[in-house]
């Protein structure tokens, strides 16, 4: 992946794209050859009155590549540039039949999620709110689950705002998504940016020469859950996504990620013992076509002597029950939490505007 972090895009470069750019609903910014989509947090995915003309087309693909120095034709065929807040995807037309396809998508350095609407709006319960919140203050790691686009990193990112900033965090990115120290200035963080030449396992291992308190994988997509579950197992906090239709299912995909099959069992143990709580986010789609998105599940996995243990509190969006394993319990405690379903520093938050 290319670089473009001190890339300013203009409206000059962008052309017609640049209004959708500028529209903090718009999320993604599709060209199929033909067409221009947008996917839209309120009106969802639908295809744009804008037509694009080929010349238009050549000055922005000339001008992408120019950014981050390399050749697009038929000899290299894809192009791919990150700026601090858009991914840029572009394929040649000797490729993509239909003509040159276009995929910009947005990773602003915003939190989309505010306390005051998610339950207003129905995205979760008011009590599983503040359970969330108090899972963070306890130190707890995270796995949110969900499908691509359904808000699984807007979600991380709501959470990991109510870090305490004296706390370390490591993020671990290929794309510059999270933008923790953007949206936390004061915190200590250390951004990871991972390539071919530094991948993600390699990047979890240096990292822990760095400190740690908490340690941030946007995407778990293969192998590196294997270290991600290690650095989770000597104490280190965490936060990582992955694709996920179910959280009943989240064992056995993480497990179907991991490099050693030889010790199924174990490796089925360990993650019942350091993955704490599982969320799955979820979209659907209104009848009159607008978009929502809601948190569909939510429990703790826990490991209790010889027997590992699913805990569902949040099930088809509604709260099914309040049971909390004996080893949550213990983590409120030890972090003077009395009451998990109530944040004693709600009102704080509120006037923060979190």
């Amino acid at each position: 992946m290319n670089d473009l972090v001190n890339f300013q895009p203009t409206e000059e470069q962008f052309g017609v794209f640049w209004k959708y750019i500028n529209d903090p609903n718009v999320t993604d910014i599709d060209y199929n050859g033909t067409d221009l989509w947008l996917t839209d947090l309120e009106k969802g995915h639908y295809k744009a009155d804008e037509k694009i003309n080929r010349k238009f087309l050549e000055q922005f693909t000339h001008n992408i590549a120019n950014c981050v120095n390399r050749q697009f034709n038929k000899a290299n065929r894809v192009l791919e540039a990150d700026t601090r807040e858009l991914r840029i995807s572009i394929l040649h037309n000797s490729v993509a039949m239909s003509g040159t396809s276009i995929c910009i998508r947005k990773s602003p350095s915003t939190i989309r999620n505010r306390i005051a609407d998610m339950a207003a709006s129905g995205y979760c319960p008011e009590r599983m709110i503040h359970l969330l919140i108090n899972c963070v203050k306890a130190g707890m790691n995270f796995v949110t689950g969900g499908e691509p686009g359904h808000g699984k990193t807007e979600f991380t990112k709501f959470l990991m705002q109510f870090i305490p900033a004296s706390q370390r965090v490591i993020t671990i990115e290929d794309s510059l998504e999270i933008h923790y120290s953007a949206l936390n200035p004061g915190g200590d963080c250390v951004e990871i940016r991972v390539d071919d030449d530094f991948d993600y396992t390699a990047a979890i291992k240096a990292s822990l020469r760095q400190n740690p308190r908490w340690l941030v994988l946007s995407e778990a997509r293969s192998v590196e859950v294997t270290s991600l579950l290690e650095q989770w197992s000597t104490g280190v906090k965490g936060f990582t996504t992955l694709h996920l239709d179910d959280l009943r299912k989240l064992p056995d995909r993480i497990q179907n990620m991991m490099n050693n099959v030889n010790d199924a069992d174990r490796m089925e143990n360990r993650i019942y013992r350091y993955v704490n709580v599982g969320v799955l986010v979820r979209k659907t789609e209104n009848e009159d076509g607008s978009i929502r998105r809601y948190i569909d599940q939510m429990c703790f996995f826990s490991r209790e002597g010889y027997e590992n243990k699913i805990y569902m509190l949040l099930k088809d969006g509604e709260a099914v029950s309040e049971e909390l394993p004996p080893d949550v319990r213990k983590k409120f405690e030890m972090s003077g939490i009395e009451d998990p379903f109530v944040c004693r520093d709600l009102e704080k938050y509120l006037k923060e505007g979190k």
